[in-house]
């Protein structure tokens, strides 16, 4: 390890001034670094505690991710991805379990809603009075209380297929009850009443009525006394030989859904794929801030070079320097980088993301991560940037330092034109693309031209300062040093112009491609539905013979349910990606206008499937063809395409018929029924339901897409608030590095007010530029990516791009402006 020498010690505690803007840009490095690590990190541990297998010591269930081998470089890679419903196991596994030595009962589990009906429904019907009694209830087999300790307080429990144990104020034992199951409707005797909301069916019969009569959602497994769970859970892992995923301890939790499967892809994908793209933005820009800051010290270095300074103690001063400041500015950015992690996260648990019982991962691994990434950050941008001034001949050391190099060097120059050509390269083929293509291709976009920007930015910033000159030569003796100083100090100009046009790229990319994806979302469903009525219950599904009572109105002409749920999709380079898919009862022609583009919806049924365009051109398949994909449970199918269209963001990517969804869903009730013809009035009549519009429907789907909202917005505020704080911080440094210049000027004869307007001018030439250069590669990204997500060209809405603009303005007036006043005041030269 370089020791730390009196020089390095000397000139921090002489200069601290010089040292600051360097400590405050590798601190926001360490808090996003350690930020987003924290995020990652809970994503790969999180756990939770079970809830509803609390009581039984072992638990066998499906494995609620899909799994897929993809070939990314030399060496295949598998990935994982959560299923969009809940995979369950084949119920014949449960007797397998059982004969498990060291097994004393083996459950069967399954979970569903259900509704009570009121006795006298067909009268209160014909009355026109609400038929559905109440919200829907939790349905479960009475094996289940082995393990969740529900008892009866009266009553039995069930002992045939006729019998059902109910929760409070359902009825007493004897009573009649009529509940609308997946199955349908079915009339039972109270046999038992609980103090848990609820109601219990005999095993046998709870899996008949459960509308997957094949499969159960996990087997709880009790063992026999003195048998160990660890032990039991080997052996009946063995017995099940793959069949199943055998949990004990916290780990139970993963087999009481796919909720915590999915937070934790959220989780990783946050830390791991924004984090990696912020985490390369903090070390890119702290690295040339401590770049700049070593630079601005070069007659220092050229003094020290012409008293007999070698190379070997000059370069080992700047690497003491950041061995000193480095270690300390990770330390104290953790705590920043805890708090933006620990905001994040409560955010997402608080939006429904994530579940209830995990919690954020506070090791020290992403703290040691930050505070290693900044050391090295600063340890290799002061290198390189020490290598000139230590290179330097001593005699002629203090003649350089007066003087700005030409311009960067023939390597960074070179990588700089190859990361623009490939920029540009990238960015035709993610333009003649469309779909998943198109998008991944984008995303290379923005990172090739912004490492371009950096490598290139001397050069850039004297073409920006030759195209202004002109412009600036018109506003007097300020516009004319404003443009002397910009073309003779293009480093300077180009230090300040890197992270403002990091800060809109990104912003720009990330808050307009939601902007662009909202809209069309809009203008898809606004164009979409052409039914009369959108029909929904407020406390949950629909009843199962919601659209039959429906048809039967007088004047309705069509009644079409239309369940929301997802499938995946293969992909040879992700694996599966999700995508959204809905289930209709009937050709939804008559309801729902998709756009059409090929074969027709008529053909809908059984094993067939409709598909958003843009979708059936990422999978390779056309109308004729079958689509490999997964069912919400996991299930493989094979759907054969009857046709494709237009409106698949709006209104699902891939249509299927209700049947094929049966079964392999959590809830087989509808989402809602889409009815032509016929009046509100009446199908209000039908029960406790909501009559709306295709605008009121609208209106009530854009909550779904509240959270992709919230997390663009919030990604784009770390990454934009970092790189303008970054920029400001720099702006600061650049000006406070000319207190001697500005001091000059005024002896000279200029002015104060004249030194201040060279400033201004100054600031908005280095901040329009990069405006223009962040716009310029904002939009390269933003074409193709809105193009094969939405089908349309990029929004960008003229106020939010006008603050995004008159923000990074003002913010660089005010990181000029500041400073050069205060080093104006100060006395001297």
């Amino acid at each position: 390890m370089l020791r730390a020498n009196g020089l390095a010690r000397a000139a921090i505690r002489f200069k601290p001034s010089a040292f600051a803007g360097t400590f405050l840009a590798l601190l926001l490095a360490a808090a996003v670094v350690s930020g987003c690590g924290l995020l990652l990190q809970t994503g790969l541990t999180a756990s939770v505690p079970p809830t509803r297998y609390a009581g039984a010591p072992v638990v066998a269930a499906a494995d609620q991710q899909v799994h897929a081998t993809v070939l990314r470089g030399p060496e295949p890679e598998t990935e994982a991805v959560a299923v969009p419903d809940r995979a369950r196991l084949d119920a014949r596994l449960v007797r397998t379990a059982a004969a498990v030595p060291g097994t004393a009962r083996a459950i069967g589990d399954v979970g569903y809603p259900v509704r009570a009906v009121p006795a006298d429904a067909p009268a209160l019907a014909s009355a026109g009075a609400p038929v559905f009694a109440g919200g829907p209830l939790a349905a479960s087999g009475w094996g289940s209380t082995a393990f969740t300790g529900v008892r009866t307080t009266s009553g039995t429990a069930p002992a045939g297929p006729d019998q059902v144990v109910t929760g409070p104020g359902l009825g007493r034992p004897g009573a009649r009850l009529t509940l609308d199951t997946p199955a349908g409707r079915r009339t039972f005797t109270v046999s038992g009443t609980t103090d848990t909301p609820g109601v219990w069916f005999t095993d046998a019969r709870a899996l008949a009525l459960s509308g997957h009569p094949r499969t159960v959602d996990a087997i709880a497994v009790l063992p026999e006394p003195g048998t160990d769970p660890a032990a039991l859970a080997g052996r009946l892992g063995h017995a099940l030989d793959g069949k199943a995923l055998v949990h004990t301890g916290d780990d139970r939790s993963l087999a009481e859904g796919a909720a915590l499967p999915a937070a934790r892809e959220l989780l990783t994908g946050l830390g791991g794929s924004f984090g990696g793209t912020a985490t390369m933005v903090a070390v890119f820009t702290a690295a040339g801030t401590v770049a700049l800051s070593v630079g601005q010290r070069a007659r220092e270095f050229a003094l020290l070079r012409a008293i007999g300074t070698t190379p070997r103690q000059l370069r080992r001063s700047i690497a003491t320097e950041a061995l000193l400041l480095a270690p300390l500015a990770g330390a104290l950015g953790c705590l920043p980088g805890l708090a933006l992690a620990r905001w994040w996260f409560d955010a997402l648990r608080d939006r429904g993301a994530i579940p209830d019982g995990v919690r954020l991962d506070t090791g020290p691994l992403p703290f040691l991560a930050a505070v290693v990434a900044v050391v090295l950050t600063a340890l290799l941008a002061g290198l390189m940037a020490a290598r000139r001034p230590s290179r330097t001949a001593p005699g002629s050391a203090l003649a350089e330092a007066q003087t700005e190099q030409a311009g960067p060097g023939r390597v960074r120059t070179g990588f700089g034109l190859a990361a623009l050509a490939g920029g540009v390269g990238v960015g035709g083929v993610a333009t003649a693309q469309s779909g998943m293509g198109a998008a991944q291709a984008a995303l290379g976009v923005v990172m090739l031209f912004m490492v371009a920007v950096a490598l290139l930015g001397p050069w850039i910033a004297r073409i920006c300062a030759a195209l202004a000159r002109l412009p600036l030569g018109r506003l007097g003796a300020s516009g004319h040093l404003a443009a002397a100083n910009s073309r003779t100090n293009a480093r300077r100009l180009a230090s300040a112009l890197t992270p403002i046009v990091l800060a809109l790229a990104f912003t720009s990319t990330l808050v307009f491609l939601q902007t662009s994806t909202e809209r069309a979302t809009r203008h898809q469903q606004r164009d979409g539905v052409v039914a009369d009525h959108v029909v929904t219950a407020p406390a949950g599904p629909l009843p199962t013979d919601t659209a039959r009572r429906a048809a039967g109105i007088p004047g309705v002409t069509a009644a079409v349910t239309v369940q929301r749920t997802g499938v995946l999709v293969p992909d040879d380079t992700m694996g599966f990606f999700p995508v959204a898919a809905q289930g209709v009862s009937a050709d939804p022609s008559p309801v729902l206008d998709l756009d059409v583009r090929t074969g027709s919806l008529a053909d809908l049924g059984p094993g067939t499937a409709a598909v958003d365009a843009t979708l059936a051109e990422t999978a390779g398949v056309r109308t004729g063809q079958r689509l490999a994909l997964r069912l919400p449970d996991g299930t493989e199918a094979t759907p054969r395409v009857v046709a494709t269209y237009g409106r698949g963001l709006g209104l699902g990517e891939i249509t299927l018929s209700a049947a094929d969804l049966a079964g392999h869903v959590s809830s087989p009730y509808a989402d809602e029924l889409l009815v032509r013809g016929g009046s509100a009035a009446d199908l209000a009549a039908l029960g406790p339901l909501t009559v709306t519009d295709a605008a009121g429907r609208a209106a009530a789907r854009s909550q779904d897409r509240e959270l992709n909202a919230w997390a663009n917005t919030v990604m784009a505020a770390v990454l934009g608030g970092f790189a303008a704080i970054a920029a400001a911080n720099t702006l600061v440094m650049t000006v406070l590095d000319r207190r001697r210049e500005l001091r000059v000027l005024r002896l000279v004869g200029t002015t104060r007010r004249q030194v201040l307007r060279m400033i201004r001018w100054e600031s908005l030439l280095v901040t329009l530029a990069g405006t223009v250069l962040g716009s310029l590669i904002a939009l390269a990204t933003l074409v193709p990516l809105t193009r094969a997500v939405t089908g349309e060209g990029p929004y960008i809405p003229p106020l939010v791009y006008g603050a995004f603009a008159t923000g990074i303005v003002a913010l660089g007036l005010a990181a000029t402006s500041l400073p050069a006043r205060a080093a104006l005041r100060s006395p001297g030269p």
